[in-house]
């Protein structure tokens, strides 16, 4: 189901009589910014998840050896 041009008209109309037409700039900076905020923080978010992959997880064991057995015993 998509919106035609006469129901993007409508809200467009019902919108500018709720908030009149003073305060749409200002709401819609607002808007702006909070979608730019998100955008950054997901990035913030992603770099970390890369860094944490490439360096190991913080808190984590070292792996073992792949024999199973501990480097620090003898044989």
């Amino acid at each position: 189901m998509s919106l035609g041009p006469w129901q993007i008209a409508l809200i467009a109309l019902v919108v500018i009589l709720l908030f009149g037409a003073g305060k749409l700039p200002r709401l819609m900076g607002d808007a702006a910014k909070g979608i730019n905020l998100f955008k950054k923080n997901l990035k913030d978010d992603k770099s970390e998840v890369v860094n944490e992959t490439i360096t190991g997880s913080e808190g984590s064991d070292p792996p073992s050896d792949t024999n199973g057995k501990d480097k620090t015993a003898k044989s």
